[in-house]
Formats: structure tokens, sequence, C-alpha cells
């Protein structure tokens, strides 16, 4: 029998898979913290909004998740997420280690780590390749994706 966090994260990814943002949404304390390489420092509401934006905009999209532990206080998971990067018609198959934190039987720390320059060479083509290691190429990913997180939050 699985821990009731370990379900917890299943809901999440399973919800994933379906493109269903509000039922991962739903597993976040409302305080939630979620981080990743392009999105370093969500809280709260955006990060449920950052999960409706991408199933928003998916294309040709899939999601499969394993490695899936938990216990009282804290959890991990393996995912894959493969689609279309729209910008650049390319696809991104990308391989994220996910930790969680956990409250009173909701997501209070979420933590997607995965390599940004992989995903740059994927999404971006021959500049990714050849920049998408250096900082100010990373850090513009950042600000175009805040920017499209705050376009669509209004």
């Amino acid at each position: 029998m699985a821990h009731p966090n370990a379900e917890l994260i299943t809901r999440f990814y399973q919800a994933f898979q379906h493109l269903d943002a509000e039922t991962m949404a739903a597993c976040y304390a409302e305080d939630v913290q979620f981080s990743d390489p392009v999105f370093p420092a969500l809280r709260g509401r955006e990060a449920g909004d950052m999960w409706r934006m991408l199933a928003a905009r998916a294309q040709n999209f899939s999601l499969t998740f394993d490695s899936v532990q938990a216990d009282d206080q804290q959890g991990s998971a393996h995912w894959v997420a493969t689609y279309l990067f729209s910008q650049t018609g390319n696809t991104v198959v990308n391989r994220i280690q996910a930790n969680f934190r956990f409250v009173d039987g909701k997501i209070v720390e979420h933590h997607d780590h995965f390599d940004l320059w992989r995903w740059a060479r994927q999404a971006l083509g021959a500049k990714g390749l050849l920049l998408g290691w250096a900082p100010p190429v990373q850090n513009a990913i950042r600000q175009q994706a805040a920017r499209g997180l705050a376009a669509f939050r209004r």
C-alpha cells in the first residue's frame, strides 16, 4: 500500500498526463513554493497558474513518470515530458527529477531539476547548442518565461 503522499504525487502526474492543471493545482498548499531552472521562484497561485499556462499551450504532449516515493514529510519522482516547443517547432524531451515537501496532505514545496542547456539545445536548436550554456542566454529564457506567465495571469 502506497503512502498517502506517494498517492498525492501520483495524482499530480496523472493529472498532468491529461493536462488537468486544476487537479494539479489542488495538490498544492495555498502558499506552495515551486522552483525549476526556468521558473526559479514561484509562490502560491503563481505555481498553479504556471501549470495552467503550460497545459493550455501544450502541443503534441506526453508525459511518463516513475520512481515515486514519499513519507510523511518529503517525496520524489522522476518524470519525462515530450512536447513541441511552439516557438521553434522543435520537439523537446525533458527529463526531470522532482523533489517535494508535504504538510497536512498537500505539497508545500516542489523543486524540479533538469539540465537547462540540454533543454535549450532541443528547444532552440543551433542557438541553444552554441549558447544555451551561457548565463545571459539562460537568463533570457527565464525572463521570456516570466513574461509569458505574467501575460497569461492577466
